[in-house]
């Protein structure tokens, strides 16, 4: 009888746990019979489908034909659809012609119009976009679909924008928001987006101000499966991973609510971010979003959701979505502070607690923290040691990345087990003291430095309530105990998994330090359980077990694939060339024309951008073919009022899918490319010299106009990359097996040229 609590009570734990994951995502039933007037994961399926045929990126062909694919779909639909072209370039200095997708349902009234918004290019040059974002495009077409179906006028008008060109820097929301005359009728944004192909998606809004108004309107909006903390959202405001809605706020001043999901984040931007891939569940999840805050928000008064107000919001099975306004922080931090003073002192009145066992009692928890934080922090590295291949993801999710999280959550659990199994003969009461007091330190920080993870604190108002339970009773009800804890279940447990995934595996120190945190605040009701050994050791055996489990789905398989890289690389002023690869571990495959022979420093280090800014890591000597240059036209050097000013237009003499162009160490007064102006930001903050990136569509001229002071130097690196190395006529290179595929975030599969242009 006596373990029975003890096995019942844990049984409860693991099924709380499974149940904060459970409720995250509605589940897709395949062939499910869905009413004309409802969203549907089947019809948006059909979308993805077609949209994720083929590579689509910006100039490619296929990007003309998902277009115009979408541009019908709309048509059918019955609404009339425009397009608009032009050429931007963003902030980051990328430039290209984007071709937006546009239609507007006409609403009732002459308030703000409700936008929705998703891009349908997809990165260049291997990924097929299921996920990223044709997920987010077909989401729209069925919503849309579904909304027109029910034949209701909305108060507002809608906006459909399916942008171009996102994955080159935003460049389509840039030139929608910088140029066309709709933009002033907007009052809301709901964008959809993905950085994974599964998992929940996460509602993230952008605000200039204070999210007080926009959290009030989405609760109310009422989505059915909410998942959305003040903390997710700070956190992305500290990254650089922005998305189109960010421009609408920066430059346009319109607030809005992005949903995005991050799970198996492997895929990426991958050639595997297929139809077959993108999790079902997590398609009807954005259905679940689009529907009710369509209808609310098309009904709405946007016309002015700004405040200057912020509050803290987190979901919680059962009630959805939690608010409260920071203004309630230090209060509840004051007030939790002040709870346990009370109860220090009314533990020692009732000789419950001493001040040597609660010293005591900071030795299983600073063990705990130092021990796992340790671990956590040294995981990746270690990892990337015994697996050298797992450095060519570069991304940091590893195909096996889940086994790994479940691993060290089960090793910190274990640590946590171990170190108070040895110090059991300690009343619980003193030793809650110690995780207490590294709580309210935490909750603290936060208020201060991070107020969005402020309903941190929640959680340790239900340990004070079982700290209270303790001090007055000698055997407490293990089921109250088991229900006290449920909240820190509830909040904390998902972002356990969270942390590694939206930020790779380096990021596990969140995972086994937050699974610490939570151990300490279930400990009213662990310190019960008299075989606290045992699970240690249980804890460490489901360790092993996952770890090995992990080993063995590390090596690359079909259905994981291992990212490859292989460049033809010609130097155009000195006639050589060589074969080059961002691999650390070279496949078999480009170990047909790489040696691990270090790759040449000075190519490695002064070569096209990358995002995660990867260098060569091997090249080789290759044989000289012969591939056209561009032209390079000077057509203006003069110098007036001590400003040199510099014209040329480069063409290029093969198709090509990109043209970088980099400086020597100069500074920049003006750049103009294509008539369009570089921005004052990005030339005093451009990273190795780089002056922009132009991605070609139909083998068009990049027009350069540079001002300079009369007394600098100038040099231009030019660097023309076209996809096709593995369909070039003067390259006989083999597909890859299907074992791997292009390695993501480089240049991949190209024939590169380098040329300097130097002006005396």
């Amino acid at each position: 009888m006596k373990k029975t609590p003890t096995l019942l009570t844990l049984l409860l734990i693991i099924l709380a746990t499974y149940w904060s994951f459970r409720v995250l995502l509605p589940q897709y039933n395949e062939g499910e019979t869905i009413v004309e007037t409802e969203f549907s994961t089947d019809r948006a399926l059909v979308h993805v489908k077609e949209i994720s045929k083929e590579p689509h990126g910006v100039g490619f062909p296929a990007h003309t034909t998902v277009r115009n694919y979408i541009t019908e779909e709309l048509q059918k639909l019955g609404l009339e659809t425009s397009l608009q072209e032009g050429y931007t370039a963003g902030d980051w200095g990328n430039l290209s012609k984007a071709e937006n997708v546009l239609a507007r349902i006409k609403g009732s009234e002459s308030g703000k119009a409700l936008l929705l918004l998703s891009h349908y290019d997809s990165n260049p040059h291997s990924s097929l976009g299921a996920s990223d974002a044709g997920s987010g495009v077909a989401t729209i077409l069925e919503g849309v679909r579904a909304f027109l179906k029910t034949n209701a006028t909305p108060k507002n008008d809608i906006i459909i924008l399916i942008s171009d060109a996102e994955e080159l820097g935003l460049n389509g929301a840039d030139l929608f928001v910088d140029k066309h005359e709709w933009l002033k009728d907007v009052g809301l944004v709901l964008n959809f987006e993905a950085r994974g192909s599964g998992g929940p998606s996460y509602m993230l809004m952008e605000t200039n101000r204070g999210n007080g108004k926009l959290i009030s309107e989405f609760i109310a909006a009422n989505p059915e499966f909410p998942v959305a903390n003040s903390l997710a959202y700070s956190i992305y405001k500290m990254l650089p991973n922005d998305t189109d809605l960010t421009v609408f706020r920066e430059d346009g001043d319109v607030e809005g609510f992005n949903f995005a999901f991050i799970d198996d984040h492997f895929d990426y931007h991958t050639q595997i971010d297929n139809y077959e891939r993108l999790d079902r569940n997590t398609l009807a999840h954005q259905g679940s979003y689009l529907m009710p805050l369509l209808t609310y928000f098309s009904n709405a008064d946007i016309t002015n959701l700004k405040s200057l107000d912020d509050n803290v919001y987190f979901n919680v099975p059962f009630f959805k979505m939690v608010s409260y306004p920071f203004t309630w922080i230090m209060p509840m931090l004051i007030i939790a502070i002040l709870f346990f003073i009370l109860l220090l002192i009314s533990g020692f009145r009732k000789k419950v607690l001493n001040g040597k066992d609660i010293l005591k009692g900071f030795i299983p928890v600073l063990f705990t923290l130092v021990i796992n934080g340790v671990v956590g922090f040294f995981s990746w590295q270690f990892l990337k040691w015994l697996y050298p291949a797992y450095n060519d993801i570069l991304h940091g999710f590893t195909y096996n990345g889940h086994a790994y999280i479940f691993a060290f959550t089960l090793f910190s659990l274990g640590t946590c087990f171990y170190a108070y199994y040895k110090f059991k003969v300690i009343k619980t009461a003193n030793l809650l003291v110690a995780p207490f007091i590294i709580w309210i330190i935490i909750c603290g920080l936060v208020a201060v430095y991070l107020k969005g993870a402020a309903f941190f604190i929640i959680p340790l108002y239900s340990f004070l309530v079982a700290f209270y339970v303790h001090i007055n009773q000698k055997n407490p009800d293990a089921f109250l105990l088991v229900f006290l804890g449920i909240p820190a279940i509830f909040i904390f447990a998902p972002f356990v998994k969270m942390f590694p995934v939206g930020l790779g595996l380096k990021m596990m120190v969140a995972s086994t330090l937050l699974t610490t945190l939570i151990f300490f605040l279930l400990l009213p009701l662990i310190t019960k359980y008299r075989k606290k050994g045992a699970l240690a050791f249980l804890s460490f055996i489901l360790f092993a077990g996952f770890m090995v489990s992990a080993h063995i789905d590390s090596g690359f398989t079909n259905d994981r694939p291992k990212p490859t890289s292989l460049l033809y690389v010609l130097d155009t002023d000195e006639n050589e060339a060589k074969w080059a690869t961002y691999e650390h571990q070279p496949s078999d495959w480009t170990s047909q024309y790489i040696t691990k022979k270090s790759a040449d420093s000075l190519l490695s280090k002064n070569t096209i951008s990358s995002k995660y800014g990867s260098n060569f890591t091997f090249t080789n000597e290759a044989p000289l073919k012969n591939v056209p240059k561009p032209t390079v036209e000077v057509q203006l050097d003069s110098v007036v009022n001590n400003i040199r000013t510099v014209h040329l237009c480069i063409t290029p003499n093969r198709p090509i899918n990109r043209l970088e162009v980099f400086t020597n160490d100069v500074d920049i007064v003006k750049a103009d490319i294509n008539g369009i102006e570089l921005s004052e930001y990005f030339l005093k903050n451009r990273y190795g010299g780089r002056l922009v990136t132009h991605y070609i569509s139909d083998k068009n001229y990049t027009d350069i106009i540079l001002e300079i002071t009369q007394d600098q130097e100038l040099e231009l690196t030019v660097y023309e990359a076209s996809n096709d190395l593995l369909k070039n006529g003067l390259f006989s290179i083999p597909q890859r097996k299907e074992d791997q595929i292009p390695m993501p975030f480089v240049l991949n599969d190209a024939i590169l040229t380098i040329q300097k242009v130097k002006f005396d």
